[in-house]
């Protein structure tokens, strides 16, 4: 029961309402991967392959331990697209300088360019979007998605934050 003296309106936690931000996050995230999903299907890379370069793009001499943490897939599919990316050039293995058994992994020039004209149509996107919704929209929005991610998520998220971005709280 919903206590009416609080002023809180909870007519945004109806059935249809969060059935609604669903489909809007299917719409959403449709778009946001269409351009990227063009330009890599080109080059014969799919979504897996993006999302690796993203995030060794994101983070510099990432161990494979780490990604694997990141992305959430098995070693299997993970060596797939890196062989792949290896081969083609766009990221380069070192081993570890302190532990040898350690992979890292960096992209190579050609996998900054790739990553950047694969970002680019996203970032411009978001941009508008943050430009048309406002500064108090935009925090509102982070709280929401720090909301949907995973617990052991935060800490890994919370290290890739803006210098001087108001930490979201659950």
């Amino acid at each position: 029961m919903t206590d009416i003296k609080t002023g809180v309106n909870p007519l945004f936690l109806r059935e249809e309402e969060l059935r609604q931000a669903m489909e809007m996050l299917f719409y959403a995230y449709r778009d946001f991967t269409k351009e990227p999903d063009t330009m890599l299907e080109k080059i014969g890379l799919g979504r897996a392959h993006h999302r690796v370069i993203y995030f060794v793009g994101r983070h510099p001499h990432i161990t494979v331990t780490d990604l694997l943490g990141i992305l959430r897939i098995t070693k299997q599919s993970l060596s797939r697209v890196l062989q792949d990316l290896v081969r083609e050039e766009y990221i380069v293995q070192r081993q570890g300088t302190r532990d040898r058994r350690q992979r890292l992994l960096d992209l190579t020039p050609k996998g900054q360019e790739l990553e950047r004209q694969l970002s680019e149509p996203q970032r411009q996107l978001i941009a508008r979007a943050y430009r048309r919704a406002g500064a108090e929209a935009v925090e509102g929005f982070r709280k929401v998605m720090v909301g949907i991610m995973d617990d052991a998520d935060l800490d890994t998220f919370a290290q890739t934050r803006p210098a001087g971005a108001a930490q979201a709280k659950r």
